[in-house]
């Protein structure tokens, strides 16, 4: 099938922003890999650290014909999707000897759970954390005994902190390697109703703690789509993940042989291998379309639209809130999966999962198949599925249609013929809304402001009864340079409880919403941010909002901003206790969210 001409028109227009940097990028790493495998350069003494532990992996090590895999670990048992990668350095050292080559651990970096820190203090080091993650990952692979890397990683922040550490040692290849979803626990749609229930006041802690233990309750990532399952979707749609390796849950046969599958795959696509693949080639500009069409055609979550960019600049390629939306309008919605419906990531994966959908949308001419990946050329080999025979990974043609419509639909035929994520433009600035989840009649909302500096607010608020007509509630200085941009998904609830008492509500911020985000109208990512004197510093209650997803408009109506005074508030707090003192110089640095909110690239 040709190529849709809206995906080949934003493709072109990412090539041609890009040319400049993407070009120095693509010298920088072919500069790299003229100089062949890295141990060659170090000296005698240097390789002596290296090796000292390796036991008799050593021979092989210092051969200089070995292959030897990096492996960068965000193993914590205090993260339900990374518990499951403690096992995994043992798992891919015997697969790597069985397959002739090496690996050591080259490095560990940090994850933290926004289920943990959400509403907490925490939260605001979590987008820092992406970049945190970036820096420790290259700290790790900088001691240039490697001949690829594999990384281990599934959550927010983790997965884009990786990629951009992947992009920066583009030179060498790089494999991810999924831990799998937790199996399904109690049902999304039931968790919520409870969560709803406590913000009422209906039920007591003890029942909302029940609910909760019974929703998050083994190894593997979070069953809703979030951003962590978001994350694992866009690795297998830009080729990084093995095919069909994001949704197979931890501690099975398959599982394993995905690793070992991996490991060995790893190791065939080193400069020592028959098939030399650096991430370098990988990371193009078709790689970030089929990307943004996978997080269009499964609804994804809206904090890919900030590390979406992060992840693309770090290898050369720039990324523009228009890309996003201008994809979205030609992408058909083909999943309906928590929070856009009632399935989980394990029902989605059994009606046929990503590998139905990557074949749907080739078919439809919306993705590139002439991409690379860690698999070999084309992203066509992504719709088969991975089967077990004999303990070893084969791969099979997959179903080639949905086992449960209700969850799944074709191109042809979607649950939307939109991705649902909107650009906002207008008079208050810049940002985005996901309207995939937000019921039709709710995509205009104009109404009274009610302002708020931060999310307790609200809260309070709330509970004092002061929502009673229709209402944009504005959340401002929750950009990045004000506390480093948390996640006000602990607002859910809250707003749509008063959606469901029949008021039009909507949120405006230049914060950002979570994953989870679904039926209430947000307008999020706004900037300039308010710290920054962005228009939404501009606003007072009583003004009229108009937040017009079908058009992307966000304005304040019948008020000239111009002749205000930006409001400030007194962030002084924002700079001490759980470790936000360490955080200083990014909050001074971070660049805007429409650019990704970096503070490396």
């Amino acid at each position: 099938m040709p190529l849709h001409p809206k995906i080949a028109e934003v493709t072109d227009r990412i090539r041609a922003r890009s040319e400049g940097p993407r070009q120095t990028y693509m010298d920088t790493m072919a500069r790299a890999a003229a100089e062949g495998p890295r141990r060659s350069h170090l000296t005698c003494g240097n390789q002596a650290h290296a090796y000292a532990a390796m036991a008799d992996d050593k021979d092989k090590l210092t051969d200089g014909r070995t292959p030897n895999i990096g492996i960068i670990t965000a193993y914590n048992d205090m993260l339900s999707a990374h518990q499951p990668f403690e096992t995994y350095p043992d798992l891919i050292r015997a697969a790597a000897r069985a397959a002739g080559g090496t690996a050591q651990v080259a490095g560990g970096v940090p994850a933290m759970c926004d289920g943990v820190t959400q509403g907490q203090t925490g939260m605001e080091l979590s987008l820092f954390s992406r970049d945190v993650i970036a820096l420790a990952a290259g700290v790790g692979l900088s001691h240039n005994v490697f001949d690829s890397a594999v990384y281990l990683g599934v959550c927010d922040k983790i997965v884009p902190g990786l990629v951009m550490a992947a992009a920066t040692f583009g030179y060498i290849p790089g494999l991810f390697m999924p831990a799998g979803p937790m199996v399904s626990g109690m049902p999304n749609d039931e968790k919520a109703r409870v969560r709803q229930e406590f913000a009422k006041g209906k039920v007591g802690r003890e029942e909302l703690m029940k609910a909760e233990m019974a929703s998050y309750h083994g190894p593997g990532t979070c069953t809703f789509y979030g951003t962590a399952n978001s994350n694992q979707m866009l690795m297998e749609f830009m080729g990084l993940h093995l095919p069909g390796a994001s949704f197979v849950n931890p501690g099975t046969p398959l599982r394993d042989a995905l690793t070992t599958a991996g490991t060995e795959r790893a190791l065939e696509i080193t400069a020592l291998g028959n098939d030399y693949t650096p991430v370098c080639d990988i990371l193009d500009e078709r790689a970030f379309v089929n990307g943004i069409v996978g997080l269009m055609a499964t609804g994804g979550s809206t904090n890919l639209v900030i590390h979406l960019p992060a992840m693309a600049k770090a290898a050369g390629v720039i990324l523009d809130l228009e890309d996003f939306s201008d994809l979205s309008e030609v992408t058909p919605l083909m999943a309906k999966v928590y929070p856009n419906g009632l399935a989980d990531v394990n029902h989605f994966h059994a009606a046929g999962g990503l590998g139905y959908m990557i074949g749907e949308l080739l078919n439809a001419g919306l993705l590139h198949d002439d991409t690379m990946t860690v698999a070999g050329q084309g992203l066509e080999r992504y719709s088969q599925e991975p089967k077990l025979v004999d303990g070893r990974i084969s791969y099979a043609p997959g179903a080639g249609t949905s086992l449960n419509e209700k969850i799944l639909r074709p191109a042809t035929d979607p649950f939307q013929p939109q991705g649902g994520l909107v650009q906002l433009s207008g008079n208050l600035g810049r940002g985005v809304i996901k309207t995939s989840a937000v019921a039709p009649e709710r995509h205009i909302v104009e109404a009274p402001a009610r302002v708020f500096h931060t999310q307790d607010a609200v809260k309070e608020a709330f509970k004092a009864g002061e929502f009673t007509e229709d209402t944009i509630i504005v959340v401002r200085f929750q950009g990045p340079k004000s506390n480093g941009m948390p996640e006000l998904h602990g607002l859910t609830p809250t707003l749509a409880v008063l959606q469901d008492r029949g008021l039009k509500v909507a949120l405006v911020t230049d914060g950002r919403m979570s994953g989870a985000s679904g039926k209430v109208p947000s307008a999020i990512h706004v900037c300039p941010e308010a710290a920054d004197h962005g228009p939404i510093a501009l606003v007072r209650d009583g003004d009229v909002i108009r937040l017009d997803a079908t058009t992307g408009t966000i304005d304040v109506k019948d008020v000239d901003l111009s002749k205000r005074v930006p409001a400030t508030a007194d962030l002084t707090g924002n700079g001490t206790g759980v470790g936000r003192e360490l955080f200083e110089v990014f909050r001074q640095n971070v660049g805007l969210a429409a650019n990704g909110a970096g503070v490396v690239v």
